[in-house]
């Protein structure tokens, strides 16, 4: 089964290509600031990627023919976890989607794509949107501001698969706690296939992350919003983007705010202590959420590379159940996972409406 994978960042849009499982080529194209500025909105650079994207392929050899073309989904409605092939109702959510992103454009690009071959179908897997949370969960102190679940769902779903693999154990019989360390951090209560409990990883929830504040005290944020200091949009750059690591050590490099830990900087040290510290009482919590029974703790994303942060906050959390640590993503294996799995009938693809 031949899979083309197609994940768009802000800056960049990843390319993979698979026979089955194995991967034949990858390629991240790099968008200068430069080149972008033509397109006034996300939605306008899709003509400008997807030629990108064609003649990548062509000038590599690879010719285009696919069994499945798989992106990364967008901010679109919550949904249930799974393949959905690409449909009209989506098309028109993505185009219009709650929040500008250049994940909008990867079901948006798999779609075009594959409309101009002959029995290739679109997909989108485990979107950030993925909502599986207990009723329970959603409820907060003010009936207006629900609790909202954005996390790193592809990611956290095929580590979760992944550990259940090696297990022998299928992942709807397992209770796990994954734990995705990356610009942003999402601690997830996985109950038997299913997300009950997350932090909203992008905007307002949980521990505070490289770019992201995480939890606030109410009443401060309160007042510093009607400070005069900061505009609307200041606020949400500071809660996302410049928060967090950025805003005590004006960095997001982990590996740097490492290093300046080691060499005698005691911010530096507080800063990324204070991270690990808070990062173990939300997995703290998410065992609660299980009522106990946890299978196992699982550790991904990119600063699960890092041993200082890997060792110290299993020494917060081992007591809860074992840790096992995947450091890194690969959001394109795991695309094209799913789309294999749909190809070999392993999956069934669900409707979005």
């Amino acid at each position: 089964m031949k899979i083309l994978v197609i994940n768009p960042g802000s800056t960049s849009t990843k390319l993979g290509v698979y026979t089955d499982e194995r991967q034949e080529f990858v390629y991240v194209l790099r968008h200068s600031a430069e080149e972008l500025v033509p397109f006034p909105t996300i939605n306008d650079q899709f003509e400008f990627r997807k030629q990108l994207i064609l003649r990548t392929l062509s000038e590599n050899g690879i010719p285009f023919l696919f069994d499945a073309i798989i992106g990364r989904g967008g901010l679109l409605k919550p949904m249930e976890s799974g393949v959905y092939e690409v449909n009209e109702a989506m098309r028109r959510d993505l185009l219009h989607a709650q929040r500008a992103h250049a994940s909008n454009l990867g079901g948006l690009i798999a779609d075009a794509l594959a409309s101009s071959l002959s029995d290739c179908k679109a997909y989108i897997a485990d979107p950030v949107v993925v909502d599986e949370l207990a009723d329970v969960a959603r409820i907060t102190g003010l009936p207006q501001l629900p609790r909202v679940s954005i996390f790193h769902a592809l990611n956290h779903k095929a580590i979760a698969r992944r550990y259940a693999h090696e297990q022998g154990k299928a992942y709807e019989d397992l209770d796990l706690i994954v734990c995705h360390m990356g610009g942003g951090i999402s601690v997830a209560a996985h109950q038997r296939g299913r997300v009950i409990d997350v932090n909203n990883a992008l905007d307002g929830e949980g521990t505070f992350s490289p770019e992201r504040t995480g939890t606030l005290p109410v009443g401060q944020l309160v007042d510093l919003c009607y400070s005069g200091q900061y505009t609307h949009q200041e606020m949400r750059r500071l809660v996302c983007g410049r928060g967090g690591v950025y805003a005590h050590l004006g960095t997001t490099d982990m590996i740097q705010v490492e290093r300046r830990a080691q060499s005698g900087d005691s911010h530096a040290q507080a800063v990324i202590d204070a991270m690990i510290y808070r990062t173990a009482k939300a997995v703290g919590g998410q065992s609660i959420v299980l009522h106990g029974h946890v299978d196992a703790i699982l550790l991904t994303g990119g600063i699960v590379y890092s041993d200082y942060v890997r060792e110290r906050l299993t020494k917060y959390i081992s007591f809860i159940a074992p840790v096992h640590a995947y450091p890194g993503e690969d959001e394109l294996q795991a695309l094209a996972d799913n789309a294999l799995a749909v190809l070999r009938g392993e999956r069934t693809v669900k409707i979005y409406s």
